[in-house]
């Protein structure tokens, strides 16, 4: 009940939106509504009496996601388990998902699963994990500065351009959450 998890395969429930943003039955309709305009589901025209059909099937992958990401904002719990919550939804979506848990969760421990670096480029610390060994654990942009390093060789594979971009995002990052005395020798 401390830890909410947004799995790859949403888990959605045979009932309203209502239940399945708060199957407990805890939470005040507007707490609800917040979830639901938090992850900009509300312009999609549901209610929190729309009725979900078995496994969402009247949701798209990115809506079922975004309902699960919405239910996460209601619990209001300080873990967050991400495994592969964007790998099947499209840009805008993924996006969405990631700006929204930057901000919903700011305060939060957030454990990211993901294959997409672009994801966790911008997280405090990144764990790699190679064959079921942890292989390497720090900032993104300490783990880049390891030319050889696993995690550096895994962003060198995305291209130049991509690669670049990384590597910048991970710096402002990193810049970002260091008291600005620390920064001078950068």
């Amino acid at each position: 009940s401390a830890i909410s998890i947004i799995p790859q395969v949403p888990t959605l429930f045979s009932a309203t939106l209502r239940y399945n943003l708060d199957p407990f039955e805890k939470r005040a309709d507007d707490e609800l509504w917040k979830g639901v305009e938090r992850v900009e589901l509300k312009q999609s025209g549901v209610a929190l009496d729309t009725v979900v059909n078995e496994s969402g099937a009247n949701f798209s992958a990115g809506q079922k996601q975004l309902i699960c990401l919405a239910r996460a904002i209601v619990r209001k719990n300080k873990i967050l388990v991400m495994d592969e919550a964007t790998a099947n939804v499209d840009q805008h979506t993924d996006s969405l998902i990631q700006t929204t848990i930057r901000q919903a969760f700011k305060d939060c421990t957030v454990i990211t699963i993901a294959h997409r670096i672009n994801t966790i480029i911008d997280c405090d610390r990144v764990l790699v994990m190679d064959h079921g060994q942890a292989v390497e654990f720090g900032p993104p942009h300490e783990l880049l500065g390891q030319k050889d390093g696993h995690f550096a060789q895994m962003v060198e594979q995305t291209g130049p351009t991509m690669s670049s971009k990384l590597r910048k995002q991970a710096k402002e990052s990193y810049n970002q959450k260091r008291p600005v005395e620390s920064q001078k020798s950068d």
